[in-house]
């Protein structure tokens, strides 16, 4: 294609001329010829229409049709392997060396002659037309004109830089005062016309310095009240001018002036509002000369909040005066007042409906706070009016109810694509009623614009407040519904009910105004006045019923999700249902979806009952049922059954929805099969929620969804969507809670969560990211958890937490071993992960690792906590020996094994061994036991620690042992458990020992230790036990023979359990050395007695198969705290098993129990999670706030704390007396303390929690660490103010363990 014809030359050039029309604007800015170039160059980047420009598509095609064939044979010729060498750098790619290639060749050098020839003919052709229209132009001016006015004034000179041929005027002072005489009212049009003409000409900068400015200016507003079009047009023109180019201190004389124009003009013409039939036509003169100067003056609103804080307040106070003066002008009609006037708001309100200028002006603090200060102190008329109108607009629905006021007219006239030119005075009213909405709207968002309020109206008695507002505007959506889209951006923006709720989702997103504005008992009532008429029968007075309460269900929800929201529905009785009784709002809001899913509400037509209505009124429910305090109210609803039995009804329908056949219409039930699917889904997220909750995780698991919600939980995890729009977490904790429990650890593995974690920890910690080309080697790992993998290690510890969840995933699944591991395997399940990155027993497996030392102290580390929970750590060693396998690993970690002299090698791995050894060997509390560092230290010894390989353990590692009396002391507390007891006043007993024992507790704690301590628990336990009203179970009659004893079996991991409770006995000098005997027939009698106690299961769970699946801790700190008396021990625990606290503080008696429902003793959930765990979450939420955030921040909960400190009874976290006293209180005290326990540890960690959750090491923490200076003594006066605050809730519900679900 070497040449171009002339019909192409033609259509470039008027392809070019499209272009330049199309960037003109870019041009036709640019301050300079270069500047204009560089936009040209740059285009590409900066316009993103580039590429739709014809010009451009002309130029691509033209380049494929020229170079085609050579790409596609460079292409070609490189594919087959000709020219290697030209990509073989490494840096070239095949693309780039096709493109030089090409660029080198004959046919583009001809191509870029041919195009650059031919469009330098375009290009000169279009300037010679150019100039030729320019001199024609100016030829019809100057016959216009007459021939001496410009020349007398104007100089014009080209810029020989630019071809586009601008003209720049230069004017002196003389002339100015000529110009500004000329344009006095006095002199006849045609001169004044020309002044303008003059003037516009000139640049603005030197008008406005000029010395005659004042009086120029005056003459200028003159004008612009003139009749004649050319007049105030060409004024309008200047001042135009002038603002897009002069500082705020000149154009706002020009604004002001403007202003004070308009409001002449409307005071001289005294223009009329549309009444009736009567129409306002915008071509009229006077009507579009004034919006012509409203449209000006709004332009420069919006703009001038981008540079007015770079001058004084006063420039921009005159701005907003002017415009406030401007806006509350009221032309009284008459003196009777009949006809109402034409205002400059209403032309306002047609120009900015929605108020942006309004809105710019109170974004920025530095107006804002001018904006309410001449608000409050001159023009609270303004806000008057605003409100008027909207009360009236109100009014007006009532009084035409059955009237189809159109909502839709505020819109249509600001539709780009209708020209309007009349309007209605319904249509005038409605813009005037959105602007004051959305103006009223930005000014209750402030303190100080709703310290307005309340406003003295006319014909009002009393004045209006905000909640009055609220209310008004509320009534104002139940009269003009829109059906509510889960996508905002498709409701209509004009539509009086999408304007309201925009109103009311800003206040609900601002604490202070949702509690002035929305918490109020009659914006409530408003809100709910429809549901309970619906509820009592009655016919609800809406327009819209579905669409009406979709929105009020979407209020609902978003005030039910913050805190004061929330405590407004549970706690304050402001609803008057039936017969004026008083009641909670949650209530009516539960019943009323309760109804909704039944279809039990005659008053609703089946159509209005649809399924986005009850999901709207079920996402307000579980913004109730997601927190502790809500289900608690809502439990006995049973929404979760009604929740679950609509999802198995959608089962069955969607099973019933026929095929599609090929040939038939299927659009109505593939349609229909959506809808079922989308309810289906919304019914799941909704039971998923109550997982949030530890007992809401219960009654999942009881309505027999707990898999499927799972699933559904990770399919929307994997693809890391928001758990909804309102929740403030995301499915981390969710999955935390889920995986603390035996059922929620099966479920996330059947859907796959475990596997997809595995294998995606696997990917960061050995594969690495091979599809990304390596420019720099990686660094190399500095702490011993990689940044990277450091999200994957906290998932499997959040995981791994709880050892039901340790037993379900490892429980009877052996270790691989295997004798060859490729590099390519990767691991998909946790015993597969422990034997590849823990159990590195042999060179195979160290071989298969691409990062040994970095993998396996990952391994490691994620052992040592998993070893922080006793039951985790004992199942792992009876099932793959992990300390014989890490002594093993130390003594070959000798430099010199041969000899007994041998030294450890220390490096990184051989030090996390040494920790784990000495974690799970040496036993104790805070100031029982010392762990060694896994920090190298400065100087000669870096490791100070003593390494070992075989036991026993170095005596280092144990501290001195408490001082624990064994006998008798003098105290007030033993001289009252000495005393006789008074039978006939059981009930007094009791409490002057809870007193003597709080007096102890604060005065001399020390001395409940020992003997004392053993004393006290055995006398309260048998005198509970033996009253009738404290027996909670039924009372223990267990009498088992000495052979039946003797022969019964003990499990590897109670054994290893029975191993630690004697070093630990041993240790605190508790325990004679032929104790293993004693101990070993406690525990076999206690296994005997409680397999009687444990309803026969058909559980498929690992956890239900084989008794409690642990070791009994309780029984085992009974035994050390009676020294080691078997008989006493036995006959303690015995008793304790008939009261209500052995369900809490000792998980072995209540597992799989008899004395729970069949559903409850098979779910493999212990009351210690679902009741006291859920208390404490409920409680801290209340009383330590802070450490709620901070867990939820983390992605941990408070219960799998709670449930591991207390399922091994604080063994390795607290002192040998505190574990005592943690004991004596519950019983003591009341089994609720325990929840009271667990609140006062979390509020003496906060500090390190909070400190903790910021570098993201809370779990870790909380499971390594022992908790530091905790005594039950220091606390006992928070617990029992905790006890005065929450004991009627919590401990009502302990007592309600045997149906927890009803």
């Amino acid at each position: 294609m070497s040449q171009l014809s002339s019909e192409d030359e033609l259509e470039l050039q008027s392809l070019l001329k499209q272009l330049l029309r199309s960037i003109n604007d870019k041009i036709s800015g640019a301050p300079s010829t270069e500047c204009a170039e560089e936009i040209l160059l740059h285009l590409e980047e900066t316009d993103k229409n580039f590429h739709n420009y014809e010009f451009v598509k002309y130029l691509r095609q033209y380049v494929e049709s020229s170079l085609g064939n050579v790409v596609e044979e460079e292409t070609k010729n490189l594919s087959r392997g000709d020219g290697q060498h030209a990509i073989g750098s490494g840096h070239d790619t095949l693309i780039h060396a096709v493109t030089r290639r090409t660029r080198d060749s004959a046919d583009y050098q001809q191509m870029m002659q041919t195009l650059k020839n031919t469009m330098i003919m375009v290009v000169e052709s279009l300037i010679n037309k150019i100039e030729e229209d320019q001199l024609r132009k100016e030829e019809m001016h100057r016959e216009k004109q007459h021939s001496q006015s410009n020349s007398q004034y104007t100089d014009n000179c080209s810029d020989s830089d630019s071809s586009f041929n601008q003209s720049y005027a230069f004017i002196r002072q003389e002339q100015l005062q000529v110009l500004a005489e000329k344009l006095e009212s006095s002199k006849p049009k045609e001169v004044r016309w020309e002044a303008l003409q003059a003037l516009c000409c000139a640049p603005p900068s030197d008008v406005l310095s000029c010395e005659s400015w004042s009086s120029l200016r005056r003459n200028l507003c003159v004008a612009l009240t003139e009749p004649d079009p050319d007049l105030s047009e060409n004024v309008l023109q200047f001042f135009a001018k002038s603002f897009s180019s002069s500082p705020l201190n000149v154009t706002r004389e020009i604004y002001t002036s403007l202003a004070t124009s308009v409001e002449s003009s409307f005071l001289s013409h005294k223009l009329n509002f549309p009444s009736g039939s009567a129409v306002l036509d915008i071509n009229r003169p006077e009507i579009s000369r004034l919006l012509k100067q409203i449209r000006l003056m709004n332009d420069f609103q919006k703009e001038v909040t981008t540079f007015w804080i770079r001058h004084p307040e006063k420039y921009m106070e005159e701005v907003i005066e002017s415009t406030f003066s401007m806006l509350s002008f009221h032309h009284e009609h008459g003196s009777a007042g009949t006809e109402k006037a034409l205002e400059p708001i209403h032309l306002l309100a047609i120009l900015d409906v929605k108020a942006t200028w309004f809105k710019k002006w109170m974004h920025g603090y530095y107006s804002r706070t001018v904006v309410l200060r001449l608000l409050e102190r001159k023009y609270k008329s303004l806000v008057v009016a605003a409100l008027q109108q909207c009360i009236h607009y109100s009014e007006s629905c009532e009084h035409f109810t059955n009237e189809a006021t159109d909502p839709q007219s505020g819109e249509q006239q600001n539709s780009g694509t209708t020209q309007r030119s009349v309007y209605s005075g319904k249509e005038l009213g409605y813009s005037f009623f959105v602007h004051s909405l959305c103006v009223l709207g930005k000014l209750i968002i402030y303190t100080n614009g709703r310290k307005l309020f309340p406003i003295k109206m006319r014909k009002h008695k009393d004045p209006v407040s905000l909640t009055d507002l609220i209310v008004i505007l509320i009534n104002i959506m139940y009269r003009h519904p829109k059906p509510l889209h889960s996508d905002t951006s498709h409701t209509d923006s004009l539509s009086p009910s999408g304007l309201v709720m925009e109103v009311l989702w800003m206040l609900c997103e601002r604490t202070e105004c949702a509690a002035e504005c929305l918490y109020q008992a009659p914006v409530i009532e408003t809100l709910l006045a429809p549901v309970i008429a619906l509820l009592s029968g009655q016919q609800a007075k809406l327009k819209s019923p579905a669409a009406t309460l979709t929105l009020i269900a979407d209020v609902l929800a978003r005030i039910a999700n913050t805190d004061r929201g929330l405590a407004l529905f549970l706690y304050e009785q402001n609803l008057i249902v039936a017969h004026s009784e008083r009641t909670f709002a949650a209530h009516v809001i539960v019943q009323f979806t309760l109804r909704l899913l039944d279809k039990g509400l005659p008053s609703l037509s089946e159509s209005d009952v649809s399924h986005t209505l009850c999901g709207a009124f079920i996402f307000v429910c579980r913004q109730i049922y997601n927190t502790c305090e809500g289900l608690q109210v809502l439990r006995p609803y049973g929404l979760h059954k009604a929740v679950a039995a609509a999802w198995k009804k959608t089962i069955s329908l969607s099973e019933r929805v026929p095929t599609p056949v090929p040939g038939a219409s299927a659009g109505t039930s593939t349609q229909e099969l959506q809808h079922i699917h989308i309810w289906e889904e919304t019914l799941l997220d909704s039971l998923l929620n109550f997982a949030v909750t530890p007992k809401g995780l219960l009654l999942l698991q009881q309505t027999g969804a707990i898999n499927e919600c799972v699933s559904y939980m990770f399919s929307r995890f994997t693809k890391k969507l928001q758990v909804s729009r309102c929740e403030k977490f995301g499915y981390g904790v969710m999955v935390t809670q889920v995986a603390a429990t035996a059922p929620g650890v099966v479920a996330l593995h059947s859907s796959g969560f475990v596997r997809a974690l595995v294998v995606e920890l696997w990917s960061i910690l050995e594969c690495g990211s091979e599809d990304v080309r390596v420019v720099r080697p990686k660094p190399t790992p500095m702490d011993p958890i990689d940044r990277s993998c450091l999200k994957s290690f906290l998932s499997l510890v959040n995981l791994l937490s709880s050892s039901q969840s340790v037993w379900e995933l490892l429980g009877r699944q052996p270790l691989a071993n295997k004798s060859d591991y490729t590099l390519r395997e990767m691991p998909s399940s946790i015993p597969d992960l422990i034997d590849r990155l823990i159990a590195v027993n042999s060179d195979v497996k160290i071989h298969s690792l691409f990062h040994y030392e970095q993998s396996h102290t990952f391994g490691l580390r994620l052992l040592s906590v998993l070893c922080c929970n006793l039951d985790s750590f004992l199942l792992m060693e009876s099932q793959y020996n992990i300390c014989s396998m890490l002594l093993q690993s130390q003594r070959e970690n000798i430099a010199d094994p041969d000899t007994s002299e041998g030294e450890f090698i220390i490096d990184s791995l051989s030090v996390e061994r040494n920790h784990v050894l000495v974690r799970v060997s040496a036993i104790g509390g805070p100031s029982e036991r010392r762990l060694p560092a896994r920090a190298l230290q400065e100087g000669e010894h870096p490791y100070p620690w003593p390494m070992f390989s075989c036991y026993p353990l170095p005596r280092c590692y144990s501290l001195d042992p408490p001082e624990i009396q064994h006998s008798l002391q003098d105290s007030e507390i033993s001289a009252f458990l000495a005393s006789p007891k008074d039978s006939n006043n059981d009930e007094s007993w009791m409490e002057n020992c809870r007193r003597q024992y709080c007096k102890v507790m604060t005065s001399e704690p020390n001395i409940l230790t020992g003997k004392v301590l053993a004393d006290l628990l055995e006398k309260v336990v048998a005198h509970l036990s033996s009253s009738a009203t404290e027996c909670f179970f039924t009372p223990a009659r267990y009498k088992a023979e000495e052979k039946s004893v003797k022969s019964a079996v003990l499990s590897s991991v109670e054994q290893l359990g029975i191993n630690i409770c004697l070093r630990y006995g041993s240790y605190l000098q508790l325990l004679k050395e032929d104790a293993v005997d004693d101990l070993t027939l406690l525990m076999k009698h206690i296994k005997i007695f409680l397999s009687t106690q444990r309803a026969k299961t058909s559980s498929e769970l690992v956890t239900q198969q084989d008794g409690y699946p642990g070791h009994d801790w309780l029984a085992s700190t009974v035994f050390l705290i009676m020294a080691g008396n078997m008989d006493q021990s036995l006959r303690l625990l015995l008793n304790l098993s008939s009261l209500l606290v052995s369900a809490f503080i000792w998980p072995a008696r209540i597992h799989a129990s008899v004395h729970f429902s069949k559903e409850v003793a098979e779910s493999g959930i212990p009351p210690v999670y679902w009741c006291t765990a859920h208390y404490v979450e409920m409680l801290l939420k209340a009383e330590v706030p802070l450490v709620h955030s901070a867990f939820r921040m983390s992605g941990f909960t408070p219960s799998q704390m709670c449930l591991h400190w207390l399922t091994q009874c604080f063994w390795n976290y607290l002192d040998w007396t505190e574990i005592c006293h943690y004991i004596c209180t519950c019983v003591v005290m009341g089994s609720d303390y325990q929840v009271y326990m667990c609140v006062a540890i979390f509020k003496h960690l906060q500090p390190n929690i909070l400190q903790r959750t910021q570098s993201q090491e809370l779990q870790v923490f909380l499971k390594e660490e022992p908790i530091q200076g905790f005594e039950v003594s220091n606390y006992l006066e928070f617990m029992t103010g905790l006890e005065r605050s929450y004991r009627d809730i919590v401990l009502a519900d302990m007592k309600s363990i045997r149906n927890p679900v009803e």
